[in-house]
């Protein structure tokens, strides 16, 4: 299938972003992409939010892969929900509908877990994803990222355009965003327990009670995921991107400090929430669909995120 790419002009929106690095680096080295074939413009270079910067972005691309999105942990989610959801939906409906204008050959949107149900039955199934409100405070993000999937089978059914819709779960690894301001739990809690050891504290603090449970999704499996579906998944239905694996903040903090050898005490500040109860992804219709399967272990992957923070941390003081 890497015929697929050959002499396509492909748009890759935040490119610049964790995900983003990791599919550029796949698809120059893995698929043989000719470097100038890819347009990857940052943020800062295009505005989305704008009508004319999509319209411009789209004008002459083949395949748009639309990865760029605003979006944090719980805190940012509970600090900005209008900023979060208005930034994400007026990029993705205005992305789309310029690429349709366009006669783009193919968009692939990606979506987000946090569209899912605040208690969706587990493991998460595709055709659960309408049973009913997201968790409270990431319902903008996961709202607005959701109408992706609404604007690509109405788009598929009036236009006969081709738009696929992808729902991926936590992602992790090298080069993660470690901003306290607006990561997610991993990288969170690798610099908490990091800070802490440089500190000589004896203690780490961590929302919550540790009881809600996480997926969570290597980054190069996640890039390969991604790569597939634009190669060979053509159908209106969403399809998860993950592990299936599950594990409880508990344990995993447990984790982390084990294998960053920290024997402080963990404090579990209680006030604080804890996001989705649960969440662990059906994974059984991308493999059926495009033969993904992610081949990460876990503890394998975290070790690397940690080795890589370890060597690059000046950068995140």
């Amino acid at each position: 299938m890497n015929n697929f790419w050959q002499g396509k002009k492909i748009l890759i929106t935040g490119a610049a972003g964790f995900w983003g690095k990791h599919l550029v680096k796949n698809l120059l080295e893995k698929r043989k992409v000719s470097e100038g074939n890819l347009f990857l413009p940052t943020i800062e270079e295009l505005d989305l939010r704008k009508w004319e910067n999509c319209q411009g972005a789209v004008e002459n691309q083949d395949i748009v892969i639309h990865l760029a999105s605003k979006v944090g942990g719980i805190g940012l989610n509970r600090e900005k929900p209008g900023e979060i959801f208005y930034d994400n939906i007026v990029m993705n409906v205005q992305l789309m509908e310029a690429a349709r204008q366009a006669n783009v050959e193919k968009f692939i949107g990606v979506a987000t877990v946090c569209a899912y149900p605040k208690f969706t039955p587990l493991p998460f199934k595709e055709d659960n994803l309408w049973l009913g409100y997201p968790e409270e405070t990431n319902a903008p993000y996961g709202l607005a990222k959701k109408m992706l999937l609404v604007q690509a089978q109405a788009y598929r059914q009036q236009y006969n355009f081709n738009a696929i819709c992808i729902f991926p779960v936590n992602l992790y690894g090298p080069g993660d965003n470690f901003d306290p301001k607006s990561s997610h739990v991993i990288p969170a809690l690798i610099k908490k327990v990091s800070d802490a050891k440089k500190e000589g504290k004896d203690y780490i603090e961590i929302w919550g009670t540790g009881k809600a449970t996480r997926e969570f999704f290597y980054v190069e499996d996640a890039a390969e995921g991604l790569i597939l579906a634009a190669e060979k998944y053509n159908k209106p239905e969403p399809v998860n991107l993950g592990s299936g694996m599950e594990i409880s903040i508990r344990d995993l903090v447990k984790l982390i400090c084990e294998l960053m050898d920290f024997r402080g005490e963990i404090r579990w500040d209680t006030s604080k929430p804890d996001g989705q109860p649960r969440r662990c992804l059906d994974v059984s219709r991308a493999k059926k669909e495009f033969g993904f399967r992610a081949k990460t272990d876990f503890r394998e992957g975290l070790k690397k995120t940690i080795d890589w923070y370890e060597k690059n941390k000046p950068n995140y003081a």
